[in-house]
């Protein structure tokens, strides 16, 4: 009796073990599947002068859109400059890839452009610059509610 007794206490250990183990692997599972999505500004400072880093700038929000974030991008001081269509066209960083790709991409995924209204005016960039492209002139109270309202903050 004692030996029948063993047997079953060891087969239920098994099982508790068994379930305890399929448990543990689908909820791993579901965590890696539903990670939560973040909400991601980029503010770029950086304009055609430096293709390479202009270009990461918007790689990085396109990437990051394609993985099903959330993405808005400030763009001030020299980057205004990033919005007109010749320099979205000819601008391509050294590993970094085309402006124009990233662009496009970017507003498909249903990412936004703010463009600092001063540092706008300051480099004659106008509305004719950003008619039908996603983007809107903004003062910096607008940067500062969205660096408040996205999850992360990243600065090129």
């Amino acid at each position: 009796m004692k030996k029948k007794l063993c047997v079953v206490i060891k087969y239920f250990m098994i099982m508790l073990l068994s379930i305890t183990l399929i448990q543990t692997s689908m909820s791993a599972q579901t965590t890696s599947n539903n990670q939560a999505k973040i909400k991601l500004l980029v503010h770029v400072t950086v304009g055609p002068e430096n293709p390479t880093k202009a270009s990461l700038a918007l790689l990085v929000a396109r990437t990051a859109i394609e993985e099903g974030n959330s993405v808005t991008l400030f763009l001030a001081g020299d980057a205004v400059q990033l919005i007109r269509d010749h320099v979205l066209d000819n601008l391509a960083g050294l590993g970094t890839g085309k402006l124009r790709e990233h662009f496009d991409a970017i507003v498909k995924g249903g990412g936004k452009f703010y463009l600092s209204g001063n540092s706008s005016k300051a480099r004659g960039v106008t509305d004719a610059d950003i008619a039908n492209k996603s983007a809107s002139f903004a003062l910096p109270n607008v940067l500062v509610k969205l660096i408040i309202e996205n999850d992360k903050v990243i600065t090129y």
